[in-house]
């Protein structure tokens, strides 16, 4: 148990880093937009980019590490992406920009299906729960911190600030083998009980749930892009204190994955998930008709409901492809997350031809479609269920 405890803590703080890159772009768009003189459009591209290149990637590194063993170098994933996020304000040239942006999905994409997937073989029936929440924290705090460490960053010494954020995926790129057990190193390997799971499977499921998780990150991702530049025009604060702000949102999220996991090992997934996207809306609706402590309040109370659903998913998905847990999180973690950064551009479309008003409020359309999704699932009910047949008798 202790080995396994100490393996997946290796593997949450190696999570924890690699997160720490992925919301820089969108932390720093307020300053590539007035250094660059970008549309909304053409900043929201390199966002997009990056989840893009990602979801394309780890559905594929999820396949090779549950049906190949083929086990990536854990240093290799820190090198490439702090040292693309490193050099990103030294960069002029827009093209050469994207190319840095998709190079660092690409070292995020090589790490989260592996990880989650030596996760999953170190992880027993009855401790997986709460060891997999102790892995997905890690990457949900290095995710929330990155705006803040951004800000400050680039607040300090502009944009060639962001290489002091290349030093925690080097020094981790260098120290990982240490933290993680050897046996953490050895390739992936597939139980008895996995080979038999791996056989044929409806694709129905799984599809349906990705669609979910698609239009969630459309409205996660538009948020995090575009909610800095927003709250720094719109409520007249500095870029540190809006990135701050964003920040807090995704800290308020992390607390709600770990609360919507909970009640969904009780209520059920599919309640959970359907429950708290439609309980996200009028917090959202409630920020953006108000100012001051009431709006962040709203802001706040938003992250919490809205990110409490990802893990959840991220479960359904895994449970209704059995045996593919590395496929399964690729596909939850990399293709739904990469869909839903094409709604990115999509907002994008929308501030430029309207106002970033209209685009941020617009974000209600997918969270209502991805609640409406949920209940056509074909995952069983829990609660609901029981409560119908309890009602029919």
């Amino acid at each position: 148990m202790l080995k396994e405890l100490r393996s997946v803590l290796a593997l949450s703080w190696g999570h924890f880093v690699i997160d720490v890159y992925s919301p820089v772009i969108p932390a720093v768009l307020p300053l590539l937009i007035a250094t660059h003189g970008w549309s909304y459009v053409v900043a929201g591209l390199l966002v997009a980019g990056f989840n893009i290149t990602s979801s394309l990637l780890q559905p594929f590194v999820g396949w090779l590490a549950d049906r190949r063993g083929v086990a990536v170098p854990f240093p290799v994933p820190f090198l490439i992406a702090s040292i693309c996020i490193g050099v990103f304000g030294f960069i002029g040239s827009y093209p050469v920009l994207l190319i840095c942006a998709c190079l660092a999905a690409f070292g995020a994409a090589l790490f989260h299906p592996s990880a989650m997937a030596m996760v999953n073989r170190l992880t027993r029936t009855e401790n997986r729960g709460r060891l997999t929440s102790i892995f997905v924290i890690g990457g949900n705090l290095g995710f929330a911190l990155g705006p803040v460490l951004a800000g400050l960053a680039v607040g300090a010494f502009g944009l060639h600030g962001l290489l002091f954020l290349a030093i925690p995926g080097l020094l981790m790129a260098g120290l990982f083998g240490f933290l993680l057990p050897a046996e953490g190193t050895e390739p992936v390997k597939r139980t008895e009980e996995e080979a038999e799971a791996g056989g044929p499977l409806s694709l129905r499921p799984i599809a349906m749930v990705v669609g979910v998780g698609a239009l969630r990150s459309w409205a996660i991702f538009a948020a995090v892009a575009f909610l800095p530049t927003y709250i720094h025009a719109t409520l007249d604060v500095d870029l540190v204190t809006a990135n701050t702000l964003v920040s807090l949102m995704l800290v308020a999220g992390v607390v709600g994955q770990y609360v919507g996991g909970s009640l969904s090992d009780t209520y059920g997934r599919k309640e959970y998930t359907f429950l708290g996207l439609v309980a996200s809306v009028p917090p959202f609706i409630l920020f953006l008709m108000t100012d001051g402590p009431l709006s962040y309040a709203g802001l706040l109370l938003f992250g919490f409901l809205l990110w409490s659903t990802f893990s959840v998913t991220v479960a359904m998905g895994q449970e209704v492809m059995p045996g593919r847990a590395g496929l399964a999180s690729g596909l939850m973690l990399g293709l739904a997350v990469g869909a839903g950064g094409l709604g990115v551009i999509v907002s994008g479309v929308v501030a430029d031809a309207f106002s970033l008003d209209a685009a941020l409020a617009t974000l209600l359309v997918p969270i209502i479609a991805a609640a409406l999704l949920t209940l056509f699932v074909p995952y069983p009910w829990a609660s609901f269920g029981r409560w119908l047949r309890s009602g029919a008798q």
